[in-house]
């Protein structure tokens, strides 16, 4: 007969599942507790924002926010094609948590509420609070950007601006379709993609005929990759009798019917789960012109430019939210009889990969500072943010899959799980070099910028030119970009788009970063002492600056 043990002896000295070395949770933590973060929205104008973007901090870290994030993401959207009786309605089923999200990033401004925004910094505080509400979900990141991109387009035509605009910028969630007019906010989303095009819009087949009606047509066509079909109303590119052009076309229509807008099925994507992406079937749609006949590229162009700011910022965030993770584990895990923090070899790869993210951040609200700018009519600035937005969305957003694997491998085994979040922000990364142009398109958007518009060679001249003399490896890059704009061809697009991103984000970390960064940043990224991996910083780096910069708490 098997013994028990005696009633003097604890049970728990038999349990084989008594858990030590393992980190506490993060939540609840402040996501905003980020010092390039707060000194690049004071530096680009919005310092008066600060205290709301400390506030969204604090939400975006905390339990409850981090729970919708995960559940959003663990209970996907469900297309619904019918009704019970059989009526098409061509609806998707999100889990509360996702409403949760929308409802918050909503309300805080960070859809279209810039553009109603008088304020100097209005549009550098939207991309400062995106920073930090982006470290609960990424998904719900795309209804919001796409609002925010769509009201400069819509401005293309003034009577159709005048009706939408001031719902497009508010600040109330309503996710039930209605007539968009009897909503107090509304969500709009794009069609622009089609199966034997992709980025190539203009070999679009959707067409578009006018009716009887000034300014109304009717669409006829598939569009291969629609995000947030929720939403309620959609800028589309379709071939009109004039060329390609672009509509608006509202899920329902003026007198409560439902437009003809069926999605096929949702896309089954490598991440960005908690979001629906669809494609829709228009037959006989009802759309608005927007813009002239035959200029749709024109028309959507400013649309791209903030589209493009919003995949540098994500991807922005996602870096520093994956340092943030990886700065906490090693902070609590012990290995080889000290804590991962204070092995050499880590703090090496935390160091690096704060770089990487410091720079990433400085030319995010750079870029939105000279968006915020332009579109309050500095041409200066408005030639940069054109030339600068696109380097910075080619490399930034190549930059962030190898980031966030780096980041990921600090937990280890910890890491590869799902339950630890890091292959969510994994899978995501990619995404945003695809979105709004994968990296050939926009290197190749580069040199058309540089070859159309030679404005935005010298206002990016310009900008490098406020660091000039203060290191001597900028000093050199500066020059060796020259010799690569005056030699470029589109074989060497990339290289060159590279250097450049590389130059202007060292040029901001000279003027603005502490001495231990910016020389760390130029010694490496274009001094070349640097290996091919992360965790490979010189010897002369000052490790301890770089990080207690970047995770104030990593002793």
């Amino acid at each position: 007969m098997a013994s028990t043990p005696s009633p003097a002896q604890p049970r728990d000295q038999y349990a084989t599942h008594a858990v030590t070395n393992q980190p506490p949770d993060l939540a609840p933590y402040d996501a905003s507790e980020d010092t390039a973060l707060l000194e690049g929205l004071r530096r680009e104008g919005a310092g008066w924002a600060e205290k709301d973007v400390r506030r969204l901090g604090l939400r975006a870290g905390s339990a409850e926010a981090q729970e919708w994030a995960e559940l959003a993401n663990v209970h996907e959207p469900v297309l619904r094609t019918h009704d019970r009786y059989g009526n098409r309605v061509d609806e998707v089923d999100f889990h509360p948590s996702w409403h949760h999200l929308m409802r918050a990033a909503v309300a805080e401004g960070l859809a279209g509420a810039p553009w109603a925004d008088e304020r100097p910094g209005a549009h550098v505080a939207r991309t400062a609070g995106g920073l930090v509400w982006g470290h609960t979900d990424a998904g719900h990141g795309c209804p919001t950007s796409m609002t925010y991109a769509a009201v400069p387009a819509l401005r293309a035509q003034p009577d159709l601006a005048k009706v939408y605009e001031p719902l497009l910028t508010g600040r109330e969630y309503e996710p039930e379709l209605r007539v968009p007019t009897d909503k107090a906010g509304l969500l709009a989303g794009m069609g622009m993609t089609e199966k034997q095009g992709g980025s190539d819009v203009r070999t679009n087949t959707t067409t578009a005929w006018p009716t009887a009606e000034p300014g109304v047509y009717q669409l006829r066509g598939h569009k291969w990759f629609t995000s947030a079909p929720m939403c309620d109303v959609f800028l589309v590119l379709a071939q009109a009798p004039e060329g390609l052009s672009c509509f608006l076309v509202p899920r329902i229509l003026p007198d409560g019917t439902r437009n003809t807008f069926r999605i096929q099925r949702l896309k089954d994507k490598l991440g960005n789960r908690s979001n629906a992406s669809s494609e829709p079937e228009f037959d006989g749609t009802v759309a608005w012109l927007v813009g002239p006949e035959g200029r749709g590229v024109k028309t959507i162009i400013e649309m791209v430019n903030c589209t493009r700011l919003d995949c540098v910022m994500m991807s922005a965030t996602l870096m520093r939210k994956t340092l943030v993770e990886a700065g906490h584990h090693v902070r609590h895990r012990s290995a080889f009889g000290a804590r991962l923090i204070d092995q050499p070899l880590m703090r090496n790869v935390l160091a690096d990969l704060a770089l990487e993210s410091e720079a990433a951040t400085t030319l995010t609200l750079r870029l939105a500072g000279a968006a915020d700018r332009a579109v309050r009519g500095d041409a200066d600035e408005a030639a940069f943010r054109r030339i600068a937005t696109a380097a910075g969305k080619y490399w930034v957003t190549k930059r962030g899959p190898a980031f966030t694997a780096e980041a990921l491998e600090c937990l280890g085994g910890n890491g590869y799980v799902e339950e630890s979040g890091m292959p969510r922000h994994y899978r995501e990364a990619p995404l945003l070099s695809i979105w709004e142009g994968s990296g050939n398109v926009n290197a190749l958007d580069v040199l058309r910028a540089l070859r159309r518009e030679p404005a935005t060679a010298q206002a990016l001249f310009d900008e490098l030119a406020l660091a000039q003399g203060a290191d001597a490896r900028l000093d050199a890059a500066v020059t060796r970009l020259k010799d690569q704009l005056a030699a470029g061809s589109e074989t060497g697009a990339r290289r060159l788009v590279e250097q450049m991103a590389l130059t202007l984000q060292a040029s901001l970390l000279v003027r603005h970063a502490p001495a231990a960064v910016a020389d760390a940043f130029c010694a490496t990224r274009l001094g070349g002492d640097w290996g091919h991996a992360f965790g490979t910083l010189p010897e002369s780096a000052d490790l301890d600056a770089v990080m207690e910069r970047a995770l104030p708490d990593v002793r």
